[in-house]
């Protein structure tokens, strides 16, 4: 699976160049991190093999490997102000805001919490300077690089991000909003966002993660993220991947979880032409638990891969994985990912479930949930189902009055409900309906000619 180097020179000149523009505002730590992750990165390049390639066998990466995509690293910023964040976002009066462009932090855009905020909001450029001991004994700590050749790159251009610290006994009553925005470009760019967050003993927050386009220009999001769920705290954490329909977006979220720890994952995924969600939860501890959610709709030519590992590793833990898609046009999606249940960890309790709802002949899902338990008295269980409307119910609805289009999109709504009804923030909540129920196609055709 090894590259020829020759083909990413592109990475390696980029990577130069912001070696000699950071020098002298970081640690030596963090120049370390970067020059061992792009080394790896040469080592390891994409994963583009298709033979002993399981975590990729059904997605192509292709595009992303050959397309020449540029470094956002002198990104204009005209018109920064001028950026309307509560016509493109999901909004609250009361939430915290940190905004990056392409990557890097807006102060302009971002609305910073004062100092007596009980919790550490702010980008990673800054928290370098004042926030070194934790950002050196969690960054690039639980999302390592050794065998993941997006998170090598990620990690090479590590530079600016968001850090959220949450210490110990506190509790952030509002949101804490996370925007990446990709404003575009004349030519195919490509940006790193990074972000790091760590709570402390009995603690409690809420996080979003939005990712967002502002033109149809193409670009590669190529996104990490460091949960550190500390013993007793509870993180409720959403993401909503609404990129353009030219986007690629690779997105990793490792998950570190102590003891009698509650770690909540919702994510909303509508856009991208390849989107891939890579999440791994480390259940580290006894009394640990995880519930991950998930919806996604796709359309056209689109391609959205699920890839989840849940690690239970200490006994007497607990997780959950609900996954939903709604699938048209001739798109494709997957869904993989594995429960581990270690040697030892007695009592674990784990579920997957992966559905999917095809509104089109020529949509496509791969399924491949897996169990792989090395212990005694332990209760897992998984499954995966896909299929069309039920045309039963079409008839039945029809027959009420309701013309095929109203009566199709009830459906649809009900199937995906149990997903939004997950979110306890209610403007995310209210966003969230209104987007799915914008993005629903047409059912003007009778059922049986869309199905």
């Amino acid at each position: 699976m090894t590259q020829v180097l020759t083909k990413y020179d592109k990475y390696v000149t980029a990577f130069q160049s912001l070696e000699r523009s950071q020098a002298a505002r970081e640690p030596q730590w963090v120049r370390d991190i970067r020059q061992r992750a792009l080394s790896r990165f040469s080592e390891l390049g994409f994963p583009t093999a298709r033979r002993g390639n399981e975590n990729w066998k059904y997605t192509n990466v292709g595009p992303v490997a050959n397309a020449n995509f540029e470094y956002a690293f002198g990104a204009s910023r005209d018109g920064e102000k001028a950026i309307e964040l509560r016509g493109i976002a999901p909004w609250g009066q009361d939430w915290v805001n940190l905004v990056f462009l392409n990557g890097r932090y807006s102060e302009v855009l971002s609305t910073k919490p004062s100092s007596a905020y009980a919790a550490r909001v702010t980008n990673l450029a800054d928290a370098f300077l004042r926030d070194g001991e934790v950002l050196e004994k969690h960054l690039a700590r639980h999302a390592t690089f050794d065998d993941d050749g997006f998170t090598a790159l990620n990690t090479s251009f590590l530079r600016d991000g968001a850090f959220i610290h949450i210490p110990e006994g506190e509790s952030v009553q509002a949101p804490i909003h996370l925007i990446f925005i990709a404003t575009g470009s004349d030519r195919p760019s490509a940006s790193h966002p990074r972000t790091l967050i760590v709570t402390g003993k009995h603690s409690k927050a809420t996080i979003i993660e939005s990712y967002i386009a502002l033109s149809p220009a193409p670009y590669f999001n190529n996104a990490v993220t460091e949960i550190v769920v500390g013993d007793q705290a509870q993180i409720e954490h959403y993401r909503l991947l609404l990129d353009n329909t030219e986007a690629f977006h690779i997105g990793t979220s490792q998950v570190y979880q102590g003891q009698d720890s509650k770690f909540t994952s919702t994510i909303f995924a509508k856009g991208a032409a390849l989107g891939r969600n890579n999440i791994h939860v480390l259940l580290d501890a006894p009394g640990s638990s995880c519930v991950l959610n998930g919806l996604y709709m796709t359309s056209g030519t689109q391609h959205m891969d699920n890839y989840i590992n849940i690690d239970h590793a200490k006994p007497h833990a607990f997780s959950r994985l609900n996954y939903k898609g709604i699938l048209d046009g001739k798109s494709r999606a997957v869904f993989g990912g594995i429960v581990v249940v270690r040697p030892g960890a007695i009592k674990t309790d784990a579920r997957q479930s992966d559905k999917n709802l095809l509104l089109s002949r020529d949509a496509e899902v791969n399924s491949k949930p897996s169990l792989l338990i090395f212990a005694d008295d332990v209760k897992c269980g998984h499954g995966a189902t896909a299929g069309h409307i039920d045309g039963d119910s079409i008839f039945y609805m029809r027959s009420r009055g309701l013309d095929i289009d109203t009566a199709s999109r009830l459906l649809i709504y009900g199937f995906a409900r149990e997903i939004i009804d997950t979110v306890q923030v209610e403007p995310l909540r209210v966003y969230l309906e209104k987007l799915f129920l914008g993005a629903l196609p047409s059912f003007k055709l009778l059922f049986g000619e869309r199905a």
